[in-house]
C-alpha cells in the first residue's frame, strides 16, 4: 500500500525537478520526504526479507543436525544390540534335593508329585488340554480329577469330597 501511495508522488530527483516549477522549498521538501520514505521502504523490506531468509537457512541447519545426531544415535544403538546378546546365563533346568525343578525358560516349577506352578506368579499351572470350562465360570481339571467352582472352592471328583477336607483329613491319619 505503501508503495502505490508513495508511486501517486514522485519525489527524487524527477518529482524535485517536476515540482521544481513553482521554486518555493515547501514543495522541494515535499518530494524529499516522499524520495526518503521510498528509501526507507525499500531498506526494510530488504532487511525483512534478508532476517527471513537468513532464518530459514538456520532452520534447515539445525534441522539437518538434528537428523544426523538421530541418525548417529540410532546407529550407535543397533551396535551396541549388536556387541550385547541377551542371553539367559542360568541353566535351562534347575535341579533341588527333593526332586523338583525350575524350566528357567518358561519358569516353570514341577514339583516332585508333577504338580506345577508359574514361579512369576505363584500360580498353579494346568495344561489346558485337561481342563473343561463350566459356563457358570467353574471348570473341571481332568488330569487330577478336581472340580474347581466359580467361588474358588476345590472338590475332588472321585470321591466328592472338598480339598480342603480331604486335606485336613490326611494330616490326621499321618498323626
Amino acid at each position: 500500500m505503501t508503495a502505490i501511495k508513495n508511486s501517486e508522488n514522485p519525489g527524487g530527483v524527477l518529482g524535485m525537478l517536476q515540482n521544481s516549477g513553482d521554486g518555493s522549498i515547501k514543495s522541494f521538501l515535499s518530494a524529499t520526504s516522499a524520495f526518503a520514505n521510498n528509501l526507507a521502504t525499500i531498506a526494510q523490506s530488504s532487511v525483512t526479507n534478508s532476517s527471513s531468509f537468513y532464518a530459514q537457512l538456520a532452520s534447515q541447519a539445525i534441522q539437518k543436525q538434528n537428523d544426523e545426531k538421530l541418525q548417529q544415535a540410532m546407529a550407535d544403538l543397533e551396535r551396541t544390540n549388536n556387541m550385547v546378546k541377551p542371553e539367559n546365563v542360568l541353566d535351562t533346568y534347575i535341579y533341588f534335593d527333593d526332586g523338583s525343578n525350575i524350566n528357567t525358560e518358561t519358569n516353570v516349577m514341577t514339583r516332585s508329585d508333577g504338580s506345577q506352578i508359574d514361579v512369576t506368579t505363584g500360580a498353579k499351572v494346568i495344561d489346558p488340554t485337561f481342563i473343561i470350562q463350566m459356563a457358570d465360570g467353574s471348570y473341571l481339571d481332568t488330569k487330577n480329577n478336581i472340580l474347581t467352582m466359580a467361588n474358588g472352592t476345590q472338590y475332588d471328583t472321585v470321591t466328592g469330597l472338598k480339598i480342603s477336607d480331604l486335606e485336613a483329613l490326611e494330616a490326621q491319619e499321618e498323626t
